[in-house]
This record gives C-alpha cells, structure tokens and sequence, in this order.
C-alpha cells in the first residue's frame, strides 16, 4: 500500500472536494483517512436511484441519525444532493467529503459548489516520492501513473480497458458530446499532441469537425481531469515568445495506449516526450500536495527555442532531455532564457545522466533521482 502525499483535513473538521482522473485513488485514500465516516456510494445503483429521485433524504436520514463525518463518493453524478449539503453544512456540525473526476457536470448545470464553504484538493497518479522504493522510471513511463496500471503485469489491456470506461461511464453517460466515435476519434489525434503546442485546424480535419469543436473537447479533458494546459511564459521578452499554451495529458500511460505507441525503451523521440509529461506530472502534483503558490510555465522563443519548465515568473527554469550525455547543444534553451530573463536563480537540465554536476556558466545537470530530491525537499517551490 502507497501513501498519499496530498493532506486531508483531520475528521469532522472542514468540508472538501477531492477531485482526480478516474481510478487515481480517491476512493480507497477517504476510506484509509475517514474509516468512521457515513459513507454514500453513488456507484451504486440503488443509492443512485434513491437520491437522484429524493436529494433531501440526506437531510432526513442525518436528522434522525447524525454522523460527524459524511463521505460522498462520485458526488457529480447527483449535483443536486450539493444543496443538501450546503444547508446541513450551514445548520448542523456535520463536515463532508465529496470526491469525483469531474466537476463539468456541476459547473454546466449551475450546481450549488458551496461557495468557499468547501476546500478543493486534487489527487494525482502516483509520484516517485509515492512509489519510494518501487519507483522506475522506465516502468512509469511505459504504464503510468495511475496505482492499478503501474502494479499490472499486463498494463496495456488495463490501458484500453480504462480508456473505454472513460468514454463509457464518463462522456456517454454524463451526456457530455453528442457524437463518441467522433470523441473517441479525436481522444487519438489528441494523444500525438501532448507535450506540445496544439493544432486545433489539424485535429478538426482528421476527426471532421470544427475547430471550435475540437477546442471544446480539449476543455471535456481538463474539466474531467484527464489533461491540462500550461500556459506560456512571456513577461517582458526581449525577443518575440511564443503565447499559446501547451497541452498534457494527466497519464502517460493514456497517452501511449491513444497513440499506439508500443513499449518505450531509451534514446527514442517518444521515450523523451514521455519523460517530459512524467516532469510536468511529478511539478504539478508537488506544488498541489504542498499547497504552494508556485506557477508553472514554459518559454519558447518564435524561432523554436525554448524551456520546458519556468517555475515562479522565471525564478527557476527547467529543460528535460532523456540524454545520458548532456552536451552543449542541449543547453541552448536555457543559455537564450538567461539572456531574456538576466534574474532567473536556477537552470536546471532533468536528463539520465548519473551524477549531478554545474557547468561553468551555472546551469545544473540533475540526474532523475536529484530532481526527485529536490522535489521531496521543497526547494524548487515557494
């Protein structure tokens, strides 16, 4: 059993979301966190039916039998029982936890989301500090993130299996396209995208629909938990930057079984896009578990230049390279960002090299496991 680095409010004191992809763990972490809690399982298709049909036999059945502590698992699934809660939270000593991968279904139905009187956190895959001692890089980037994945022997069909559900129990029944193969279309274009900057006209003409349309899919990934956008960084530039943002999927796993990738082995074009995904993964859940006010980018110049990571309006720069042998050609990013931004602290190169070392002009080689540490220690967040 993995432990969890986000860090849940104590029993019976603060009402939260936990939001996170499917099978990221949220179940099994409130049911190790809250092991008295009242638990409400809309999974279940009896208590589905039950409050979809009567949302205020949750009041009812906390009136005539109180609980400190009420878990809803897939609270998206009944946005009305969020009323419920808003009124017991405001008149009774009752906290809750609600869990779900989407908030999509709440937000387009208007649904009561407490106003600031719940906490949102969000669980990631697992991270490396996670795993401890059965973190491997290669095994990561190959099955992903996600707890069931990574332990699988058979990944792969795990894979299809969970990109099926998402398009199933996630998309059809939430009603959120009209057209899923269509969707499903698309979810394969998107995949050959991730890590890099999006061509909306492109994937619209592979999968026959609008670009609009396919903007609008993209938002379905992020609202579901499955994709993010990292915005680019263009504070006073002395040469002309690059404005849009990058696309990344939540899991790498996903991403390989999309684009039909096949096993990733080391030196391959696609071993280092898998690379950079598991860097942006590990920052993003590491400034969330550490509730840290840090601001992830990246920096790319109009002639191709770039940094795939700035960290805190340029305080810290990050390149990824799945080299073994960092030479002076992949440092030219982080040399032309040091000209743009003179102030930034730390250039760091994340790279397969074995021994951490500096090069004369500053910049730092951290082999994976010295980017772990930093990671674990804080030092590259605020």
């Amino acid at each position: 059993m993995f432990h969890r680095s986000v860090r849940l409010p104590p029993p019976g004191t603060e009402s939260f979301f936990l939001w996170g992809p499917r099978q990221s763990g949220k179940t099994t972490l409130l049911r190790e966190t809250y092991p008295g809690a009242r638990w409400l399982d809309l999974l279940k298709s009896d208590e589905l039916r039950r409050y979809l049909d009567r949302p205020e036999l949750l009041r009812e059945e906390l009136r005539a039998d109180p609980a400190p502590h009420v878990v809803i698992d897939e609270v998206q699934k009944v946005p009305a029982l969020l009323d419920e809660v808003h009124w017991l939270i405001e008149n009774t000593r009752t906290s809750f936890a609600m869990c779900g991968s989407s908030a999509r279904k709440l937000k387009r139905g208007a649904a009561n989301l407490l106003g600031g009187r719940a906490l949102r956190y969000e669980l990631f895959g697992m991270t490396a500090a996670e795993l401890g001692t059965e973190f491997e890089l290669d095994r990561v980037l190959n099955r992903g993130y996600l707890p069931r994945m990574y332990e699988a022997e058979r990944a792969g069909r795990l894979l299809g299996s969970y990109v099926a559900d998402y398009l199933r129990e996630e998309i059809a029944a939430e009603g959120l396209v009209r057209n899923l193969p269509t969707f499903s279309r698309f979810l394969d274009a998107a995949a050959l995208s991730d890590t890099d900057l999006v061509n909306f006209s492109n994937i619209a003409r592979d999968c026959g629909v609008s670009s609009p349309t396919v903007r609008s899919y993209f938002e379905i990934l992020v609202d579901t938990l499955l994709g993010r956008w990292l915005p680019a960084y263009t504070a006073r530039p002395k040469r002309r930057v690059i404005g849009a943002p990058k696309f990344f999927f939540a899991d790498i796993g996903v991403v390989n079984q999309l684009a039909k990738r096949g096993a990733l082995a080391r030196g391959g074009e696609l071993y280092g896009k898998a690379l950079e995904n598991w860097v942006c993964h590990e920052l993003s859940a590491a400034i969330a578990y550490r509730e840290s006010s840090s601001e992830l980018s990246y920096w790319r110049l109009a002639s191709g230049i770039e940094v795939d990571f700035v960290i805190d309006r340029a305080r810290i720069a990050i390149e990824v390279k799945a080299s073994a042998k960092i030479t002076s050609d992949h440092l030219k990013g982080l040399r032309a960002f040091a000209v743009d931004q003179p102030k930034v602290q730390r250039r760091l190169v994340v790279c397969l090299e074995t021994r951490r070392r500096t090069t004369d002009d500053g910049i730092e080689i951290l082999p994976i496991a010295a980017f772990v540490d930093e990671l674990a220690s804080g030092a590259l967040f605020v």
